[in-house]
């Protein structure tokens, strides 16, 4: 039976590496499982100009870099691995099980930052096109299409609030929805009919996204979901607001979710209803998802675990299960 770990964290992205970041600065000597896809949602985003300390903007990938360097300098061990299979226990000391595939690891206590995805069209040249045009945070890349024509496939509060902001940098945004009827809340949907610069087209799908010579979006072929007419539009940015999915099936069953999916936390705080068991970033959060806001959760998450570790002796049984 491996000896039992302080902490392990799963997963990587902001929340994850400051989590590891803030844990080893504590010499909790944190083993973290960061996933073959380590960095999350920036590693598919270009430039970052809203993350504090970067007056030039940097990569997304360089900066989840730095994060990961950060966190070793301090001790944090990285394992590029996929968590395969987790069991928490149910009372305060009670050690927690983790797997990869056979290997099995014990831990004290552990900190869920799986993060999310963003639901994708599944249009054809929406994958290739991510980062030349399409993208799915206006908050992140609207800066990046100013002056230009854009529009925004969804019909909830998150489309009509991408939009509004989008307006602010384009020419024109035109809202995409399949149905006639937008799921938005009327708040959120006046809004959106209140900016001179944002139309809205219903019922329409997109069918393509369609690259240019140099390979950037330069056209969104459309289709009407009630009569198939066919329409073009030139645009140079498709903003995808359909929705988010939490990466949390391996912990389904074993921390308390949402009806979405999104892991469960007490107030303000990032304790689970595990004891010891601690989420953080985009795996709770469904109505911010920055970068700077999932590395602040990040930090809560290994404080909250911090002060668990210092107050919660292991108990005597679980040191021998």
């Amino acid at each position: 039976m491996p000896s039992p770990e302080n902490v392990i964290i799963i997963g990587s992205g902001p929340a994850g590496y400051t989590a590891a970041l803030y844990a080893a600065r504590a010499e909790l000597e944190p083993l973290v499982f960061e996933g073959f896809a380590w960095g999350g949602l920036l590693q598919q985003t270009t430039d970052v100009e809203n993350f504090p300390g970067y007056p030039a903007g940097v990569g997304g990938p360089e900066m989840m870099q730095q994060l990961r360097e950060q966190s070793e300098r301090f001790g944090a061990r990285l394992v590029t691995e996929n968590v395969t299979r987790v069991e928490f226990a149910d009372d305060p000391g009670g050690l927690h099980r983790v797997w990869v595939d056979d290997e099995e690891h014990l831990a004290r206590a552990v900190i869920l930052a799986m993060g999310a995805e963003h639901k994708r069209l599944g249009a054809p040249g929406e994958l290739e096109l991510a980062g030349r045009g399409v993208s799915y945070c206006a908050t992140c890349d609207a800066a990046f299409f100013k002056d230009h024509d854009a529009i925004v496939v969804g019909g909830g509060d998150s489309a009509m609030e991408e939009a509004i902001f989008l307006a602010k940098f384009t020419r024109k945004v035109t809202i995409v929805h399949r149905r006639e009827q937008f799921r938005a809340s009327a708040i959120m949907l006046d809004r959106a009919r209140s900016v001179a610069n944002i139309e809205l087209l219903t019922p329409y799908v997109v069918e393509e996204l369609v690259p240019s010579p140099k390979g950037a979006l330069q056209l969104a072929r459309l289709r009407n979901t009630q009569t198939a007419e066919q329409l073009e539009m030139a645009v140079t940015g498709a903003f995808v607001a359909i929705g988010h999915v939490p990466t949390s099936e391996i912990v389904r069953g074993a921390v308390e979710l949402d009806e979405n999916g999104y892991v469960v936390t007490e107030g303000r705080s990032t304790r689970t209803n595990r004891p010891g068991v601690f989420a953080a970033g985009d795996l709770v959060d469904h109505t911010y998802r920055q970068a700077v806001t999932a590395a602040g959760s990040g930090c809560q998450a290994a404080l909250d675990a911090e002060w668990y570790l210092r107050d919660t002796p292991v108990r005597g049984k679980a040191l021998a299960a």
